[in-house]
């Protein structure tokens, strides 16, 4: 596993942004982790974490693309720190767009902010997590109804390579089939199982017997079969 892949896993434990214990997630299933984007809160976590996505990208897509696109809201800080980073790290320039929520109709009006998308842009879609695929189902049409666009791939931060409509694939190889870009992570759960368990973290170890145990019960339910 890659240094920065493994710094990564450590920073979200220590971002309390990956977190272990007793969850409800929206899909209804009970999780025994969950990971919450939204706690990453100050100016530094920001800054490592859009270096992180940033060379996630050059490893996956390279930089051969034209905007980074992030659903609101939660993909908004992640598209203005990754394209900071891409320019920072690599020199490169990437215009960074993400949408409202709602349609502006005075000033700066329409459903976008940042970079407009024009026909033939390269874009990479940029997300923390994919459980179920269903954010996708609504970014696409918004991204299609914009511009002419090519969309190069889809970007998470943790993929939970847990199994999307169909129990022989993930969310993430499902939404791949369906639209036709390839999608990748920084990280995989059974990466941060391998790094995390029995190992100390922070002066502890964050995944025991106990705890690999209920995820090895959550993946025997929930995961690929």
């Amino acid at each position: 596993m890659e240094s920065y892949k493994k710094e990564f896993i450590e920073f979200m434990v220590e971002s309390e942004v990956l977190k272990f214990g007793d969850f409800t997630l929206k899909s209804g299933r009970k999780s025994p982790f969950f990971m919450n984007a939204g706690a990453y809160v100050n100016g530094s976590q920001l800054r490592r974490l859009g270096e992180y996505y940033a060379r996630a990208i050059h490893d996956h897509y390279g930089l051969d693309f034209d905007v980074l696109f992030g659903p609101a809201y939660k993909g908004i800080p992640l598209t203005v720190a990754t394209t900071m980073a891409i320019s920072e790290l690599y020199g490169k320039e990437i215009r960074y767009c993400s949408n409202r929520k709602e349609v502006k109709d005075h000033g700066d009006t329409g459903i976008l902010l940042g970079s407009k998308l024009q026909d033939g842009d390269r874009v990479v879609i940029i997300e923390d997590v994919t459980t179920s695929g269903k954010s996708i189902e609504e970014t696409y049409p918004i991204l299609k109804e914009q511009a002419d666009v090519e969309i190069k791939g889809l970007i998470v931060s943790l993929n939970r390579n847990e199994r999307g409509k169909s129990p022989e694939r993930t969310a993430l190889e499902e939404i791949r089939e369906l639209y036709g870009f390839e999608t990748a992570a920084i990280v995989s759960m059974p990466e941060v199982i391998e790094h995390l368990y029995d190992r100390p973290c922070g002066g502890k170890v964050i995944i025991d017997d106990e705890l690999k145990a209920r995820i090895d019960a959550y993946y025997a339910e929930y995961g690929v079969q």
